[in-house]
């Protein structure tokens, strides 16, 4: 069967939300959902390219449900993300640009080191905690620095880009981790919807697929902002250390199979 184009039968269709619900569940609270998202698009049969645009397309439904929860809970600030968030946008756009001119190998050989390094500050820095410190940077600061560069390398490569923004509030603008948190689904949002645009215009997303799994990412990020609203730094910081971990080895064992 053509996934692409026809709807999936009903234990497939059942399947899919439960994956959905699964990847919306765990990227709510600590990113990397896709990491369980894009292997199983893959197996079923959709080529690269169309199982990146469905996998953005579900993930937009997850962050959004997760975003808006934690903004209704009180956990997001929307008036101070505006630099934030433009300039992230704008990194996304000239990251997926540069993408089509630029060897993603060195990129993919460099991550896991980076991401390794992420898990171990969250791990170890005094500042991951649930009370706020002081920042280091002002909104416009972080906005031009990390909100860009990440924003660069959200729309360039992509994976555990959640982690380097959640690192990047708590280390910058001095958030505890669940305020961290909340602020990251805000920017991965903003670039995953510019990205998924242009997944949209060149055809490159299995809409039947992607609003399946999208049933379930809604379900998933809210079950999953809720406990990280309620538990706090105990449920986040063990978790997002284990996920950004877990992406690390799993691209370090891309790279070294592919070289």
């Amino acid at each position: 069967m053509d996934l692409s184009l026809a709807a999936p039968d009903p234990l497939l269709f059942a399947l899919l939300v439960l994956l959905g619900g699964t990847a919306g569940f765990i990227s709510s609270i600590a990113g990397a959902g896709g990491v369980l998202v894009l292997p199983m698009l893959l197996t079923l049969g959709l080529p690269p390219g169309l199982a990146l645009g469905t996998n953005k397309l579900q993930s937009v439904f997850g962050t959004a449900s997760s975003a808006w929860n934690f903004f209704r809970k009180g956990q997001i600030r929307l008036p101070g993300m505006g630099p934030a968030i433009a300039c992230a946008l704008l990194g996304a756009a000239l990251g997926t640009s540069a993408v089509q001119r630029v060897d993603q190998q060195q990129l993919a050989t460099l991550l896991p080191l980076l991401l390794i390094g992420v898990a171990l500050y969250l791990l170890f820095s005094p500042r991951v905690g649930d009370i706020d410190q002081q920042p280091r940077l002002g909104e416009r600061s972080f906005a031009l620095s990390a909100a860009l560069g990440i924003g660069f390398y959200g729309g360039f490569f992509g994976p555990g880009m959640g982690s380097l923004f959640a690192a990047a509030f708590v280390g910058l603008r001095g958030f505890n981790l669940v305020r961290a948190t909340a602020h990251t689904k805000v920017l991965v949002l903003a670039t995953n919807v510019c990205s998924l645009a242009l997944f949209v215009a060149t055809g490159q997303v299995a809409w039947l697929v992607g609003l399946a799994m999208a049933l379930g990412q809604v379900l998933g990020a809210r079950l999953g902002s809720n406990l990280v609203i309620s538990r706090g730094t105990r449920l986040v910081k063990p978790l997002i250390i284990l996920a950004t971990l877990a992406l690390a080895g799993r691209l370090l064992w891309q790279s070294l199979a592919s070289g």
